[in-house]
């Protein structure tokens, strides 16, 4: 019972067609459905659903909304109850009001992001079908993501006045939505305030990430890659399409993983994210970063901050 995965992410741009030119020829994705409006569905090769990303036309970069897949109907009344004993608001949407899926509900995170839930969503099948398949298809394309692996959203911290989203929202992620803690960053005076966690559903390292930052908003969304040479293959193609790079391959020091950061053409900030890092099973102690030593778990390999991580990010 409960959530699974991450289900899509849907974004606000300001350049459709140049949004969707660098998911499709850069990310590798393909789009499965374009609304009248503009507004365009994507998937990856290895993924089976309609879409994992949305991109709508808009005036501003910005996010829309942030969507996870629960395991059975039945269980958007139970974690829709235990959200609203939790003191949120939920709306309920019938099916098709999140476009090709079933009914959803949704809400607002302590961290001011909306978050839809729901357990049905169009079909489409992975590129490499399930019969005997291939390990990657012929038309793989681009990075060639095989995913969208996780998302990481930014709440508000200010310690001096008491605000501290990062907190509540791991607090409301847990207690509504039995999200495991895998990783956090402590800071402040005897390393006693949490400025990120990374939270699971699954065995991965993390399905959602919160950071503090001066003003909720949302940070980046990363597409799963197999290990480092594909690392290497995604920066020749960033490369080659000319695509600002904030971090050239690298890897993490928090959750291990192989990564490069950059930017679509609104200014949103992707992920490549190699490698699965480690298993991250219940019964896994959480693992915790201090605030001297936040540099070498997010730029492991050059141990040294880069100041556009912290001050560059989306509206929500």
């Amino acid at each position: 019972m409960g959530v699974t995965r991450i289900g899509h992410v849907a974004l606000r741009v300001m350049d459709i067609a140049a949004s969707v030119n660098h998911y499709t020829k850069v990310v590798g994705m393909d789009v499965t459905h374009r609304d009248s409006d503009g507004t365009t569905y994507l998937k990856c090769w290895d993924e089976w659903d309609k879409y994992s990303v949305v991109l709508k036309p808009s005036d501003r970069a910005q996010l829309d909304h942030i969507a996870y897949k629960v395991e059975n109907d039945a269980d958007l009344d139970v974690l829709g109850k235990r959200v609203a004993d939790a003191g949120v608001a939920v709306s309920k949407h019938a099916a098709g009001e999140l476009t090709f899926c079933g009914r959803s509900i949704s809400f607002m995170l302590p961290s001011g992001q909306r978050m839809y839930l729901f357990a049905q969503k169009d079909f489409l099948g992975k590129d490499v079908g399930v019969m005997n398949p291939d390990p990657w298809p012929d038309s793989r394309h681009g990075i060639g993501a095989h995913w969208l692996d996780h998302c990481l959203i930014l709440g508000e911290l200010n310690p001096e006045k008491g605000i501290n989203r990062v907190a509540d929202c791991h607090d409301f992620l847990k207690g509504a939505l039995d999200f495991r803690l895998t990783e956090q960053g402590m800071v402040g005076p005897n390393h006693s305030v949490m400025a990120a966690a990374f939270l699971t559903r699954t065995v991965k390292p993390h399905d959602i990430a919160i950071v503090g930052a001066p003003t909720n908003g949302f940070h980046h969304l990363s597409f799963f890659l197999d290990g480092w040479h594909d690392i290497l293959h995604a920066g020749d193609i960033l490369s080659k399409n000319r695509v600002k790079i904030e971090l050239l391959p690298s890897r993490h020091g928090i959750t291990r993983g192989e990564t490069i950061y950059f930017f679509d053409p609104n200014g949103i900030r992707n992920e490549t994210f190699g490698g699965l890092g480690y298993a991250a099973h219940p019964d896994m102690p959480v693992i915790t970063w201090v605030e001297e030593e936040m540099a070498r778990g997010i730029f492991y390999t050059a141990r040294e901050w880069v100041d556009s991580f912290s001050s560059a990010y989306t509206a929500v």
